[in-house]
Order: C-alpha cells, then sequence, then structure tokens
C-alpha cells in the first residue's frame, strides 16, 4: 500500500512468547505493534491498553509499542488519544504467534499532532532516559519531572530556562554578565556544568543550548551520582533531542517577537533507504535587547542519522553545531552594596565589548536487544567549545556611584570526550523478578586557556570609571584597548566510574532498589606555555580523588496507581585548594535522605507527586584559621573540611488533561538550605541562607484547545511562575569582611497565549510579563540583571 494514498490507520501487532526461565507453569508473552495514522505516519504517544489487565502502554516517536509479560490467552486491546477516535480490536496472545491486526483510525498525522496527544499521557507512566533503565518514573524512588513537546512548543521557549521554569524546585539563579551560561539552583545546590546533559552525555552550556531540536527535558532531582558520578545534589537535566524517522515530513516556522527578534526554523526527516532514516533542523536567530547596546546572533544546525541494522540494533548518529555571538552585559550593577534603580535598560559596558562562541558535537548511539529480557547501549560523545571574550566586568560602586570598569580578555578551548556503556536485564531468582542495570562511563576534558597582557605590559587595565548614577560617563573613551596572549595553559580532567543498580520486585506491593558506583577523578597537573619565550612548564597541582557512592530505596505500592517511598543516597563534591599542610582536599561526602507518593488519578488524567528530602553535607570547605605552624592564614585557597551546611525541603507536581482538550501542569517547592558549622571570625554566620538558593518557587500552566463547534482549532493558554526570596551579594562574615548579602524581593509573572490551526498551518501568539513587573538576577554584587518586561512573540509554522 502506497503510504501517500493510505486511508486506515494500521496497528500491526506482533506477537512473541517466551517462557520464564524460572516459573515454568506461567506463561507469557510480549505484545508488540505499531500505530499508524490515515496517511501512513507513526502515531506517537498514542495510549494503548489490554482491557482487564494492568498493562498499558504509549507508542514511541516511531509509532511502536510493547506490552510485556502477558499471560497467554484473548483479549481485548484498545488505542486511545485526546482527539482520537478510540479503537478496539480482539486479539489472541499466544505463543509463537505472530498476528497482524488492521485497525480503522480516521485522524491524520497533523490532527493527531494540533491535539497535543504526548502532553496527556500520564508523568509518573512515562520512563525517563536519565534514569538509564526501561521503568516507568511510578517505580522510580526519584522525584522526576518531564516537560515535553507540546509544552516546549505552546509556550515557544527560547532558552532553557523557558523551560526550566515549569519544573518546580529548580530555579532560575542568575547569568553572571550574560556570559557564562544560565545558572540554576535546585534543592539549594547549584546546576554547574557536570549537571546538564543532551541525549544522555554531559554538554557544555557557555553558548546557551539551543532550543529548537528538542523533543523533551528531563530532570531527575536529587542526588544522581550512582548512575552519573560527581554531581551535586540537587538534580541533573537532561535535553533529548527529536531522531529520524521512517516517513517523510517535517515542518517550517517563523518566529519573530519584540526588540527586533525573529527566527526562521527548518525540520524535516524522512527515510533515506529501508533501514536508513535521517532528519535535519536548522535555525537562525537575531535579535535586540530590552537593554541598550544588547544583541545577540545565533546559527544552528542539528543533523541525524538513524541506522537499523536488523530487527534488533539501532545506530543513531547525531551532531550539533551552535555559532552563538552575543553582547556581554553585567546588568546595572550596584550602589554601595545596593541595588538602585538606573532604568532596566542602562548599559555599563564598554561599547566593543563582545563573547563569541563555537560548540560542536557529535554523539554515536548503539542499542542491542539480545531477547526479551536483556539489552545493551553504548555511547561515544565528543564536543568542541570555543570562547572568544573580551569585557569591561564587575560594576560594582562606592556611595557616590563611582566604579571602576577593569577589562577581562580571555579565550578558551575545551574538548569533551565521553564513553559509556549501559547492560540492562530482567531475571527472576524463585518468586523475586529483578530489573538489574549494570554500566560503566568515562570522561575526557581538555581545557585551554589563554593568558593576556594590556598595552604596556600592564597585567590589568581600567576601561575608565564610569559613574552609575551619571548616564553621560556610561559609554567611556569607546576606544578597544590592545591586549596580547601571552601565555596558554592546558588543564586535564579524567574521569571514570563502574557501576551497578537493582530494582528487587518482592511481590506486587514491595519493591528494593539498590545500586553503588565507585567514582575515580584524576585532576592532572597544568601544562603551561610561555608564549613570549617558547618555555614550557609542568605544574604541581594535580590531584585524584575516589569515592562511592551508595543509594537505597524501599517501595511500596498499595495501589496500582500509587506509590510511596524512602531512600537514602550520597554523592561527593570535588574541592579546589590544598589544606594546611598543601595536600590536595579530599571531595565533600554529601547525603541525602528523600521520602515521596505519587499517585495517578481518574485513569491517569491526574497525576499528584509529593516529595520531602534532606541534605547534610558535614564536610563543607571553608578557609581555615591557621596555618600548619600555628599562624594565621590569610590565603583562601587554604582550606579545611569541618564546615556544615543543611537543605531542607518540600516539592509537589500536579499534572493532568481532566477534560479533553484541557491540558494543565503546575508545582510548588520550598527549600531551606543554610550553613550550620562555621568557623568564627571568617567563618559564614550559621542559619543564613545560600547565595543564589530560592526559598519558594511555585509555578502553573493551562492550556485549553477548541475540538468541536466553530472554535475548532483554536487554542488559549496562560501560565503564572513565582520565585520567591533569595539572597544575592556575598554571605555574612562574623567577622564582617565580607560585602554583605543583597535581599531580593519575591516576584511573580503571567504570560498569555493564543493560537489558532487550520489544516497544517498553526499560528501562536504569547504577551509575557504581562503586568511588566520588575525584579533582579543577581550574581555576587556585581552582575544585576533586570528580569525581561512585557514582551511580545508569535510563531507562524506549516507543517508537512
Amino acid at each position: 500500500m502506497n503510504r501517500f494514498n493510505t486511508i486506515f490507520c494500521i496497528a500491526m501487532l506482533s506477537v512473541a512468547a517466551m517462557l520464564s526461565p524460572v516459573m515454568a507453569q506461567t506463561r507469557n508473552a510480549n505484545l508488540r505493534g505499531e500505530v499508524k495514522t490515515t496517511d501512513g505516519k507513526p502515531a506517537s504517544n498514542v495510549t494503548v491498553t489490554l482491557l482487564n489487565t494492568n498493562k498499558t502502554t504509549s507508542t514511541n516517536e516511531d509509532g511502536e509499542f510493547i506490552l510485556k509479560h502477558i499471560i497467554l490467552g484473548n483479549y481485548t486491546l484498545k488505542i486511545s488519544a485526546i482527539g482520537m477516535t478510540a479503537q478496539e480490536q480482539a486479539v489472541i496472545v499466544s505463543s509463537g504467534t505472530n498476528k497482524i491486526i488492521y485497525m480503522v483510525v480516521s485522524e491524520s498525522a497533523a490532527q493527531l499532532a494540533d491535539v497535543a496527544v504526548q502532553g496527556y499521557i500520564s508523568q509518573n507512566r512515562k520512563p525517563v532516559n536519565l534514569g538509564k533503565v526501561d521503568i516507568a518514573s511510578l517505580d522510580l524512588p526519584q522525584s522526576v519531572q518531564i516537560i515535553g513537546t507540546e509544552v516546549i512548543k505552546d509556550q515557544q521557549v527560547n532558552k532553557l530556562s523557558d523551560v526550566l521554569q515549569n519544573v518546580n524546585g529548580v530555579a532560575y539563579a542568575e547569568n553572571r554578565g550574560s556570559v557564562n551560561g544560565e545558572t540554576f539552583f535546585a534543592r539549594g545546590y547549584s546546576l554547574g556544568r557536570d549537571n546538564v546533559f543532551k541525549n544522555g552525555s554531559r554538554t557544555n552550556t557557555g553558548g546557551m543550548p539551543e532550543t529548537s531540536s528538542l523533543q523533551s527535558v528531563e530532570v531527575l532531582k536529587g542526588s544522581a551520582a550512582l548512575l552519573y558520578g560527581g554531581v551535586t545534589g540537587g538534580a541533573v537535566v537532561n535535553l533529548v533531542t527529536k531522531k529520524p524517522e521512517f516517513n517523510y515530513g517535517g515542518e517550517v516556522s517563523l518566529r519573530g517577537g519584540s526588540y527586533d527578534m525573529y527566527k526562521p526554523i527548518g525540520d524535516i526527516y524522512g527515510p533515506i533507504s529501508k533501514n536508513l532514516a535521517f532528519r535535519l533542523i536548522g535555525s537562525f536567530e537575531g535579535a535586540d535587547s530590552y537593554r541598550n547596546e544588547v544583541s545577540s546572533k545565533r546559527t544552528y544546525i542539528n543533523p541525524s542519522l538513524l541506522y537499523k541494522l536488523g530487527e534488533k540494533t539501532e545506530i543513531l548518529l547525531q551532531g550539533d553545531y551552535l555559532k552563538s555571538d552575543f553582547t556581554p552585559d553585567f546588568g546595572i550593577g550596584t550602589v554601595d552594596n545596593k541595588i538602585v534603580n538606573i532604568g532596566r535598560g542602562s548599559y555599563l559596558n564598554a561599547p566593543w565589548a563582545y563573547n563569541n562562541t563555537n560548540t560542536v558535537s557529535s554523539q554515536l548511539n548503539i542499542d542491542h536487544t539480545f531477547n526479551q529480557n536483556w539489552k545493551i547501549n553504548l555511547i561515544g560523545n565528543f564536543q568542541s567549545y570555543n570562547r572568544d571574550y573580551f569585557s569591561a566586568e564587575r560594576p560594582f560602586a562606592d556611595a557616590n556611584g563611582i566604579a571602576a570598569r577593569n577589562v577581562t580578555r580571555s579565550k578558551t578551548e575545551e574538548f569533551t570526550f565521553n564513553q559509556q556503556i549501559n547492560l540492562n536485564g530482567r531475571f527472576k531468582t524463585g518468586q523475586i523478578a529483578h530489573t538489574l542495570l549494570v554500566g560503566a562511563d568515562a570522561d575526557q576534558l581538555r581545557t585551554t586557556s589563554n593568558g593576556f597582557l594590556y598595552a604596556g605590559g600592564q597585567t590589568a587595565f581600567n576601561y575608565g570609571n564610569v559613574n552609575l548614577l551619571d548616564p553621560s560617563t556610561y559609554f567611556g573613551s569607546g576606544i578597544e584597548p590592545e591586549a596580547n596572549n601571552v601565555s596558554r595553559i592546558l588543564a586535564p580532567v579524567y574521569r571514570m566510574g563502574i557501576f551497578a543498580q537493582d530494582l528487587v520486585t518482592i511481590n506486587n506491593q514491595f519493591k528494593v532498589l539498590a545500586g553503588l558506583r565507585y567514582t575515580n577523578q584524576k585532576t592532572a597537573n597544568t601544562r603551561t606555555t610561555d608564549l613570549t619565550q617558547n618555555k614550557k612548564s609542568v605544574g604541581d597541582n594535580g590531584k585524584t580523588d575516589g569515592a562511592f557512592s551508595p543509594k537505597v530505596a524501599l517501595i511500596y505500592q498499595p495501589l496500582k496507581t500509587t506509590s510511596l517511598y524512602v531512600s537514602y543516597a550520597d554523592n561527593f563534591i570535588t574541592n579546589t585548594g590544598t589544606d594546611i599542610y598543601n595536600a590536595p582536599l579530599d571531595p565533600s561526602l554529601v547525603d541525602q535522605f528523600e521520602a515521596g507518593i505519587k499517585n495517578d488519578f481518574l485513569q491517569g488524567r491526574l497525576s499528584v507527586n509529593l516529595t520531602v528530602y534532606k541534605i547534610l553535607n558535614d564536610k563543607y570547605a571553608q578557609q581555615a584559621l591557621f596555618l600548619a605552624d600555628g599562624s594565621a592564614n590569610a590565603d583562601r585557597n587554604i582550606k579545611e573540611l569541618n564546615g556544615k551546611t543543611a537543605s531542607d525541603g518540600v516539592e509537589v507536581d500536579v499534572t493532568g488533561n481532566i477534560i479533553e482538550g484541557l491540558n494543565f501542569l503546575a508545582g510548588y517547592s520550598y527549600n531551606y538550605i543554610r550553613f550550620t558549622n562555621t568557623f568564627a571570625g571568617s567563618g559564614v554566620v550559621e542559619g543564613e541562607r545560600l547565595i543564589g538558593s530560592t526559598k519558594h518557587t511555585a509555578n502553573g500552566t493551562l492550556f485549553y484547545r477548541f475540538n468541536k463547534g466553530w472554535a475548532h482549532g483554536l487554542k488559549l493558554g496562560a501560565s503564572a511562575f513565582y520565585t520567591g526570596f533569595r539572597n544575592g551579594g556575598r554571605n555574612t562574615k562574623k567577622d564582617g569582611s565580607s560585602s554583605g548579602v543583597i535581599p531580593l524581593a519575591p516576584f511573580t509573572t503571567f504570560d498569555f497565549t493564543g493560537g489558532y490551526t487550520w489544516k497544517n498551518i498553526s499560528l501562536l501568539a504569547k504577551i509575557s510579563n504581562i503586568t511588566n513587573e520588575l525584579n533582579y538576577f543577581v550574581h555576587e554584587n556585581y552582575s544585576v540583571n533586570p528580569i525581561a518586561p512585557r514582551q511580545f512573540i508569535t510563531t507562524l509554522s506549516y507543517r508537512f
């Protein structure tokens, strides 16, 4: 049948039966299938249910699904989705049967996409790629949130922060000078470069990750050290990009908005041969800003190939190229360590300042299925990141408004290599079922930075003092100073780890998850090249850290729709500096205790999850009071591991689709991270909230699509985002030596969206920050960035 003339939606079901290796009297089989639309395209995220059983799943991007461990017999199979006419068909599940069932469905791919099918699958039923094992979130003793395609599309997200504002407990913290990548806090801990992944591999976020290729964003809250090694205890974030498909299709769109923002986006996919498919996504973005003199230009290309080597092996090759150039912007600065409203758009940087980045990555992903119980995944990833930066910095002024604008010239190159192997298996020992994950991974990071001297051999250069209270001084001389490259420093880091995890199902109500990881991280000696004399030297600052990261959890599921759990996990954080004997510092070990309940109501149309946690760091690194000889220490790099911090919190997630066409998600989080034990004198005051952490966050998004009547095709939506109290500046020292805390008031922003779809054409428009709220995100006491004012953005799309 020609795929372009397909009249009916065909569900092709291949039934494969296998005897249990232990339970000889319980014969069962797996039920596989593929669901297509009237135009021959895969129907993704369609709910597939085997009636009168607890077996339910959803189709993947290729329209494929599998229902596992079905007792042989006669059943009724049902496929359904919002906006799609539900269909039922009798099916016989028998050993060795390979039966194809034809089902008539009246919807096309465009019609299904228009009603946002993927937004209505229970969060608790979705497996998360970050878990590295094919188990639903309901069985995972950890808080998980997945922001899917439809939310990303409906909210017209342009930055990672636009996505993560939908994840409670992950709070935007700041963006130092708008050049170091967006910074987030989760459970009081900063999500550094090691906590953000793309398709399962660590990624550099310095160029601001592009969102036009995103299929979803997964957030695994709490400790993930068991699976990923040296990550902070707050959360890990995985950016999942769109993959090739074995049917022709695509979409072109044009996005435009306030401040001359324009962004054409193209996405095309299809088969090259029977076993080979491609996808190519590209975009260009140009924009000015509500900040005077600030602009950006971005070029992005994302090609990928998918090769099916027989029925059991898939090979996925993906590439990524991002050129992102934007103006460094340290906001409005501070006057006497206070925020003074000198105007939302006031630009204090030099007119010639620039920040140019290039990010190139490639990933090879191989999945092989041995049989219905065992499979293996191998990943190889390479990323190159280059940054060329020249800017005036740190506009913090005295009480009279006078600030020096010292410049920084930097040029860095980073090459990152990552390799992973993950083996998944299911088996039984007697009556007890096991879901086993065994894996190993390794990272190699090579960072090259360059040193510069300014005109006349100066190590520092002041572009010129500025009076923050006098706009006539902002421009300065307008002359870019001379900067000469005099040195180059190579800093390699090597990391490897091995781990094992087992989800033990004792019976239908009780499960245990236990695992252990060992991570070894070597920070090699730096290698310096003096470019003026062509001399090379090797430092003695290398060190090797090793740590075990255990995890154990108890899971109780009194109902098929409810899961309660308690867990303990340990992770480690590497520390810079040395102890008083000039030995490298050991890593800090962080203990996390978590309890939660996950619930599905109304047949999965409403999910409500609650999590509480406590995180203890009993080896927080702080500046040593005394040196080994008993004299006072004034060196901030000489430290001791005797400080303590504690982080307590609660998180609530609500998602659902109670009535047809209505899709919503909401959340709330509370966190209190503070110092609990510090030195007298230079130690931070106990009980004070750590800088950057946010006390309360809340979010709510509601979209409704009219599927019938005169308003058919109309979509309306609204979002609210609350950011609570937080501290900017620097934590208060007991001896008063720090510049002090800058308290930041809570604020709420509201967005409204309206759109209309007609056949393959859609128009979507949004007004953000409707009330024109003014507030700030602050890095230390100098990078004070006002939030964006009221803005307008619209996207015109054509799907083919």
